[in-house]
């Protein structure tokens, strides 16, 4: 497979640049990977699709305000994204600058208050180190800002430390949102409930490398970023209980894909896990553990339309972005949003 077998075209018009006013009023394409067909609802109607017994999974991740701006002990200045917190006041950080700064060099936020020592290049990226006893979270929130992606062209707002958050994040440790979770309001969460539908979280912290382009022509040449995942006990029994009921397993998000299919063995059965993954899923893949997804809409020949083609196959889901490309889909991070259901080939036989 080339990248350019999941090109689309889509008008810049129709990359959302903000949230809607009320987070469950996007719309909401359903796509049945067995046959192709499209059917549009709003998000808000989700439990209409759901059955009792089902059970979704959400990532819990929460996206911290992790770029910094500053200037170079030389003078210039200097854009931080930290990709990832590390122990004793490390980070791992894209920066930008005019001149990129080499090891030993110093780099000042907070009026000059907090100096960050440059170590080394790891990946492309730089290992930076806070000062002794800085509280990095606390840093953040006071001086840093939301890290919207790149193709949102504008500042981040106030409003933004709200909104490209979902409603249940907890676990201090994305660059990026889980953006399929930001439709969910706590009252569709206890519609969701009240109809039986059950509930369960993983943690996977999203890195600033889901926005890098694939800079290779042949899929399988492409190698993933690392990002760091916890499945815990209980999220590991809730999915056999669903198993043992008949219910479906149905992942908010690519992140929970890629979260539960880290962590299961042949057969679906999901462990419970701490680990590195660096899973890369495109067509060809079989699913060992998941029924469903909800997914935004994602960037042309990037790795999480590829997922979503290895689910519901590459022809079916590329007719269904030109479905909501014709019908005026918002698209990407604040836009709208997929149910797919899976082409059956692309599921591992479940016991």
């Amino acid at each position: 497979m080339e990248r350019k077998d999941f090109h689309f075209d889509l008008p810049p018009e129709q990359i959302a640049q903000t949230p809607l006013p009320e987070r469950s009023a996007s719309r909401l394409l359903l796509l049945d990977g067995a046959s192709g067909a499209v059917r549009h609802l709003m998000f808000r109607e989700l439990v209409t699709q759901l059955q009792s017994g089902d059970l979704l999974v959400f990532n819990d991740t929460r996206v911290l305000p992790a770029r910094l701006f500053g200037r170079k002990d030389s003078g210039g200045d200097v854009e931080v994204l930290i990709e990832r917190l590390l122990a004793d006041g490390e980070v791992i950080a894209q920066v930008r600058a005019s001149k990129r700064p080499r090891p030993g060099r110093e780099l000042l936020f907070d009026d000059g208050r907090v100096r960050v020592c440059v170590l080394r290049e790891e990946d492309g990226f730089l290992r930076l180190k806070f000062p002794e006893g800085c509280d990095i979270e606390a840093l953040l929130e006071r001086i840093g800002h939301v890290p919207l992606p790149p193709y949102i062209r504008r500042e981040d707002a106030d409003a933004d430390r709200e909104r490209y958050q979902t409603v249940y994040a907890r676990r201090p440790g994305a660059v990026a949102a889980p953006t399929a979770g930001l439709h969910f309001t706590p009252e569709l969460l206890a519609e969701l409930t009240a109809a039986g539908v059950e509930q369960t979280f993983v943690t996977l912290h999203v890195g600033a490398g889901t926005f890098q382009p694939m800079r290779v022509e042949r899929v399988e040449e492409h190698r993933m970023h690392s990002e760091r995942l916890e499945v815990g006990q209980e999220a590991a029994a809730a999915i056999a209980a669903a198993r043992e009921r008949g219910g479906r397993v149905i992942a908010v998000g690519t992140t929970v894909v890629r979260a539960l299919e880290s962590a299961a063995s042949h057969g679906g059965q999901v462990q419970p896990a701490v680990m590195e993954t660096d899973a890369f899923i495109y067509p060809g893949y079989s699913f060992r553990v998941v029924d469903a997804m909800i997914t935004n809409f994602h960037l042309p020949e990037s790795t999480l339309l590829m997922l979503v083609a290895a689910f519901a196959g590459r022809e079916r889901v590329l007719a269904a972005y030109a479905a909501a490309v014709t019908a005026g889909y918002r698209f990407f991070s604040y836009g709208d949003a997929m149910l797919v259901w899976p082409d059956p080939a692309a599921l591992e036989p479940r016991g």
